[in-house]
């Protein structure tokens, strides 16, 4: 049964989120904010700080596989998917702002959603967005996924399945694990092999953007596609 020091505890840090928003909280805070409306007998304070500790941030909490996360003494599975569903709410509710704007005249919209769906992934994987003649986001998906260090794209794959959308216009995008979002030589080659593909069926390649923990690259804004 949660004692009367710890119920007056939750309250006042709900109280002080309503009263001051997120940035009055410590990040330990926020985390155990979230964990009291999954957790409602017991101390969770512990539990967010194991949790920042063993994962250094919110962003490597969400990231975190489920089994890792239910592994945390007193988080359990229950709670443990809830954590995975804040980032996909997050994705849903910047997938819906991408879709809302012109990809050209407003890319950070993009680029905010390519960097939380694919920068945590551990091994490298690839997304296409396709985009209509206004130039938005109709859909996107990830077609492949590949080791630590390399994924393989076949530019034919991609124009076929662009095809099949009746994409207008495509992204690419890919992560990079180690968490450097410079191209490599091997993808800039493959930025121009697609770039070509597409243009055969008169498609254009809009952007490839490198995400990573750190940040993110992208060939149109550094001028190389």
């Amino acid at each position: 049964m949660m004692k009367d020091h710890q119920k007056g505890h939750r309250e006042r840090l709900r109280q002080k989120y309503v009263a001051a928003g997120p940035k009055a909280l410590h990040d330990y805070e926020m985390v155990e904010l979230l964990l009291t409306y999954a957790i409602p007998q017991r101390d969770v304070k512990p539990i967010a700080k194991e949790l920042l500790a063993r994962f250094g941030n919110f962003a490597g909490i969400v990231d975190a596989p489920l089994e890792e996360l239910a592994e945390i003494k007193g988080l359990g599975t229950t709670s443990a998917i809830l954590l995975k569903v804040v980032k996909e709410v997050s994705l849903e509710y910047l997938a819906d702002k991408m879709k809302e704007k012109n990809s050209l005249s407003s890319p950070q919209a993009v680029r905010n959603f390519a960097r939380m769906k694919l920068a945590g992934y551990l091994d490298e994987a690839f997304m296409v967005i396709y985009l209509n003649t206004k130039n938005h986001v109709n859909d996107y998906e990830i077609i492949q996924e590949g080791t630590i260090d390399q994924a393989i794209i076949y530019p034919r794959t991609l124009v076929k399945k662009a095809l099949a959308k009746n994409a207008s216009g495509v992204i690419i995008v890919h992560n990079h694990p180690s968490g450097i979002c410079e191209p490599s030589g091997d993808d800039k080659r493959l930025t121009d092999a697609i770039k070509n593909a597409v243009l055969t069926v008169n498609i254009r390649l809009i952007d490839h953007i490198i995400v990573g923990k750190a940040g993110y690259f992208s060939f149109v804004e550094n001028k190389i596609l």
